[in-house]
């Protein structure tokens, strides 16, 4: 019996490597520290919007720990877990967005910016 004839192998590949190169994160986020980051940043901006009694003291309280949060979550990008950092961003971002689009509708309504 004769063996197999040896099929040679494409051009580019070479024995004993991978085809192509693996990339892997070398600090991976999970999804438990981004649920934790998310309900910090909402429990964050929930607490300084509630100080707030009409539109205005309301914008300003959460433009002001808006940028607390995301000091914060700068530091912890650089120190902490990028994970709970990013939670904090996002949380962050989408309670400004609702709290400048508020501030948006009662512009066109009223004709009168009401942060000032």
């Amino acid at each position: 019996m004769h063996p197999a004839p040896q099929v040679p192998p494409p051009p580019g590949y070479y024995a004993g490597l991978p085809p192509r190169p693996v990339y892997r994160e070398p600090h991976p986020i999970g999804v438990g520290p981004v649920l934790s980051g998310l309900a910090a940043g909402a429990l964050w901006l929930l607490l300084f919007g509630s100080l707030g009694h009409d539109l205005a003291s309301y914008a300003w309280w959460t433009i002001l720990a808006a940028a607390a949060a995301w000091l914060v979550a700068l530091v912890l990008t650089l120190v902490g877990d990028r994970g709970v950092a990013l939670g904090v961003a996002c949380a962050t971002g989408l309670g400004l967005s609702v709290a400048l689009g508020l501030v948006a509708y009662r512009w066109v309504e009223t004709f009168n910016f009401p942060l000032w």
